[in-house]
């Protein structure tokens, strides 16, 4: 673990590089496809992606190429409606964005490493998932007619060798009972009080809102910037923040003190615009006593002791006494979202090791020394709103890692064919396209191994 944040690090330490240096970048047309153009910056954008590490080949032949390729799905999506909503695109971007912050280790850490602040990033990520999102749906459409049979799936490896067949890891199902540090009334109260005296300060004229949020504010991502959040629609706002931003209507007045999952705020209206709303807040987070967190892990030592003396059930805890609205409703039961290869999303319960650590790695080191049907010690976590929670874990089911059979995998290796025909499908739309569609490369650009060598003729 320990090597693989170093090896994190150094990679945004390069990124960063590459992103102050996009200033500087004299751009020029390298591809026309259609009546569109691919400019040598949007190149050198995607290459400070930090998920471009796991990109294979030259970087400059393997993004233009799949930039060429989005320009044809764009144009085909245009002419098809498709379109995605900025509640989607929002929601792909705050998603894309914890995940930098899990593994950076903050907010702090990945906007020092991308040379940007988190709104930056923000502002950066919306344009390229939108027409990500729009490609991904395009490419569902063309193969949203393609089937494949049992008898398919089981000539594909009816004579294929044991030792190439798929493996499959080990994978686990969890269950989870969440309970958060109770925080004293003194604390929300003191958090509370300080808000409320910001606030008289800029109606009384002594500071600026945006000064206070440098100065207090605890969302490091706006606090640089004066607290300041960019047009958001409902849907990319908690919904408690979202609610009272939304009704002010006077830019001179200060909202009172509004409650979210990320702790207290005093919010200023800015500008409307259509369905978004513009606005600064400051942030305050009470402070968790280290006796509060002890008294929370006994909470749940007597709460797993009831479960394992059979006074009700993991499940049964889960749903009522949890505190984690995503599992609850599940009777406690973690849901791993995986995406295909043509963009679709779909929630399953198992997850591999890996996988699990990406969710919390104290999460994944506790199941890791469980027996199926076994409780956990209560332990501490970062969760998913960068948190600290209390919590225990059931280890539901163990499947260990095996080659993949037709009559236990069935799904996966059904999955694996189905893949492999929309794949098959795409890549002859590519290649038809390719003969209908203008394409002009600047020669210095050309000398590539493409992958769809049909670009230059």
């Amino acid at each position: 673990m320990k090597k693989y944040i170093i090896l994190f690090f150094a990679l945004f330490v390069q990124l960063s590089i590459k992103a102050q240096a996009l200033d500087n970048v004299v751009d020029e047309v390298i591809w026309v496809v259609g009546d569109e153009a691919i400019l040598k910056s949007d190149v050198e954008s995607m290459r400070a992606d930090p998920d471009w590490n796991s990109i294979k080949g030259n970087p400059y032949c393997v993004i233009p190429e799949r930039l060429a390729i989005q320009k044809l799905f764009l144009h085909q999506a245009a002419i098809d409606s498709i379109s995605v909503t900025d509640a989607e695109v929002n929601s792909m971007v705050e998603e894309r964005i914890n995940d930098w912050v899990m593994r950076a280790g903050s907010k702090e850490k990945l906007e020092e490493y991308m040379n940007r602040s988190v709104s930056q990033i923000r502002e950066e990520l919306c344009d390229r998932f939108k027409d990500e999102m729009v490609v991904q749906r395009m490419r569902q459409k063309l193969t949203e007619d393609v089937r494949v049979t049992p008898a398919e799936v089981r000539r594909y490896f009816r004579d294929m060798p044991e030792d190439s067949l798929p493996l499959v890891p080990t994978q686990v199902e969890v269950e989870i009972l969440v309970q958060h540090p109770r925080i004293p009334q003194a604390e929300i109260d003191r958090i509370k009080d300080e808000l409320r005296g910001y606030a008289d300060r800029v109606q009384n004229g002594g500071m600026s809102f945006s000064t206070l949020a440098i100065l207090y504010s605890e969302d490091s991502g706006s606090a640089h910037q004066g607290g300041e959040i960019d047009y958001a629609g409902r849907s990319a706002l908690d919904p408690a923040f979202a609610s009272v931003a939304f009704s002010l209507t006077d830019t001179e007045k200060i909202s009172k003190v509004v409650q979210s999952e990320y702790g207290y705020h005093i919010i200023q209206l800015i500008d409307k615009r259509g369905d978004k709303v513009k606005v600064r807040h400051i942030l305050r987070t009470p402070k968790v006593a280290r006796e509060d967190v002890d008294a929370c892990l006994a909470r749940l030592d007597s709460i797993a002791d009831d479960i394992r003396a059979g006074k009700f059930t993991f499940e049964e805890g889960a749903t009522v006494i949890s505190d984690d609205k995503d599992t609850k409703n599940n009777r406690g039961l973690l849901t791993n979202l995986k995406v295909d290869e043509d963009g679709s999303r779909s929630r399953v319960s198992k997850f591999e090791m890996g996988e699990l650590s990406n969710v919390s790695t104290e999460l994944a080191r506790q199941v890791e020394g469980l027996e199926v049907g076994e409780i956990s010690k209560p332990f501490e976590m970062v969760y998913t709103n960068m948190k600290t929670v209390c919590a225990i874990v059931k280890l539901k089911s163990r499947t260990k890692a095996h080659r993949a059979s037709l009559t236990e995998d069935f799904p996966l290796l059904q999955s694996i064919v189905l893949n492999r025909k929309k794949q098959e499908k795409i890549r002859e739309w590519i290649v038809d396209k390719q003969r209908t569609t203008y394409v002009r490369i600047n020669e210095k650009w050309r000398d590539c191994d493409f992958e769809y060598p049909g670009w230059i003729r």
